[in-house]
């Protein structure tokens, strides 16, 4: 297949360029490399550099005849969106409108679009949370996400674009970025190897569910074989509190640094947790990564790249 990842010069769609090159297919990756780095786009795979929202994108797909889009570009800095939902809105929702629409032009078969659990949820009724749990998004980063969903049931219902939708947990592993908003692993990373001491928010009992980026690639690619139109969860089912997290990377990075709390983010999301089991029921999907390999896994990665 000939397939367009966006922000395929990211953390996690990176992995998954390099996955779909492996398989044999046709990979251009579209990324204006705002927050992306050039080195890890696989040498095999087409670069464009490019903003998803511009107008040159049609020609872009009137060229390549895609047959499937791999879409994980997006302003992901839950502050900024808060600080500016009109920028957040015209990357994440106007961005995405314009892949859609080129989609529909070209007539591409497939979409398959990079969602995220805790922000679409909010603050959860459940754990850990089911597909068909309320959506209340307390952000307008979630906000965004859920609407894009929104309007691919409607490219699917009106235009018969077939989707994949994947809500995922708290993503970390290897090319993470540890600057702007990042996951706490890559923050805590690079602090300890820094030899400076990270600042645990509150009393660090609050949950996230941690799945390692090399489980979401075979999520990912195992929606490439999907036929029907649906939405996933990708994650463990597992919590884990910061502090267990600080532990962890403390003794895999050798920093020994003592604990350091500071006070706690006001809003802050206190629990979040997903069940893979829909994704196991229907393609046989489930996390392989346990939360202490993929760690210590992390930190090798990060000890070879510069940060």
């Amino acid at each position: 297949m000939k397939i367009l990842v966006t922000g395929g010069a990211g953390f996690i769609a990176s992995h998954i360029v390099d996955a779909y090159v492996e398989l044999g297919h046709q990979v251009v990756v579209l990324d204006d490399l705002s927050s992306g780095r050039e080195s890890n786009v696989n040498p095999n795979a087409e670069l464009i550099k490019l903003d998803i929202q511009d107008e040159r994108v049609g020609e872009l797909f009137a060229q390549h005849k895609f047959d499937l889009v791999n879409h994980h570009a997006a302003q992901m800095d839950v502050r900024r969106s808060v600080a500016e939902p009109k920028f957040d809105a015209k990357t994440n929702v106007i961005g995405t409108l314009n892949l859609l629409e080129n989609c529909v032009r070209n007539d591409v078969k497939k979409f398959i679009f990079a969602s995220t659990g805790g922000a679409v949820y909010g603050e959860q009724d459940c754990f850990p949370a089911t597909e068909e749990h309320p959506t209340w998004p307390l952000s307008p980063y979630g906000i965004t996400k859920l609407t894009c969903e929104k309007y691919l049931f409607y490219y699917k219902t009106v235009y018969g674009l077939q989707h994949t939708i994947f809500r995922y947990a708290n993503v970390y592993g290897p090319r993470q970025n540890p600057h702007g908003e990042a996951g706490v692993v890559a923050i805590f990373i690079e602090k300890f190897f820094a030899g400076d001491t990270p600042i645990i928010n509150g009393d660090g009992s609050q949950t996230r569910d941690y799945v390692f980026v090399g489980d979401l690639v075979r999520a990912n690619k195992a929606a490439l074989d999907l036929n029907s139109s649906d939405i996933y969860n990708v994650g463990t089912g597992r919590e884990t509190d910061v502090n267990t997290i600080f532990r962890i990377l403390n003794e895999a990075t050798g920093a020994n640094i003592a604990e350091n709390h500071g006070p706690g983010k006001l809003g802050e999301q206190l629990r979040s947790c997903l069940t893979y089991a829909k994704a196991e029921q229907q393609f046989g999907w489930q996390p392989e990564i346990d939360l202490e390999t993929g760690l210590r896994r992390t930190v090798k990665s990060f000890e070879k790249q510069d940060i």
